[in-house]
């Protein structure tokens, strides 16, 4: 895997965090590289997907990261953030599937409605009674995992984002770029949560 040093060639030296406001732009990573190369010529285009072919993958929900506990259930954890929210997923013709928190490959992770019907909802932790809606579930569930893996997991990673995007623009790729967890209709982009932590606004 790449190894970042944040290099700032300016001062010839190592940058370091500054007051300056991050720079981070979510773009499409079904776009050519050469069309984003060339609307963002200064800046650096990470790949925060799960086709990532550096250490910047493991910010993808879909990356085995280990350890993530699973809300609303003490004591259980899930390989990926991915995991938690395919396995509490509750259908017309099947329950949750907790075998989902110990899948470590990154493919075939969805529980899908052309399967197992229409999705009735996210349970409340493993043993819960209550189903959450979609919107709820985004902010009860996938929110607070996604937020845990970047305090938990990805400190350094996240350090050198917030430094170089202080130093240059950082462009960040994913599949998905809605923004808004509030929009029932586009999935969430992770992108944009990335951004959104570094530049102090994470939703809640």
């Amino acid at each position: 895997m790449m190894k970042i040093n944040v290099y700032s060639e300016k001062n010839g030296n190592f940058a370091s965090e500054s007051k300056m406001k991050p720079m981070i732009i979510i773009e499409s990573k079904r776009k050519k590289p050469e069309a984003l190369k060339e609307q963002y010529p200064d800046a650096m285009i990470i790949d925060v997907t799960s086709h990532a072919v550096d250490e910047f993958v493991m910010f993808s929900p879909f990356y085995p990261i280990g350890g993530v506990p699973v809300p609303f259930t003490e004591g259980l954890v899930s390989v990926s953030v991915e995991g938690i929210w395919q396995g509490l997923k509750v259908f017309e013709d099947a329950d949750i599937d907790t075998s989902f928190f110990s899948k470590r490959e990154m493919k075939n992770l969805k529980r899908t409605t052309r399967k197992y019907g229409i999705c009735l909802g996210h349970r409340k932790g493993v043993h819960g009674e209550e189903l959450l809606g979609y919107i709820e579930a985004r902010k009860k569930i996938y929110l607070p995992c996604y937020k845990w893996l970047l305090e938990n997991k990805l400190k350094k990673l996240v350090t050198a984002i917030r430094i170089i995007s202080k130093n240059k623009p950082v462009v960040l790729l994913d599949y998905n770029t809605n923004p808004d967890v509030n929009n029932p209709k586009k999935a969430l982009s992770h992108a944009s949560l990335i951004k959104a932590y570094i530049e102090g606004n994470f939703p809640e």
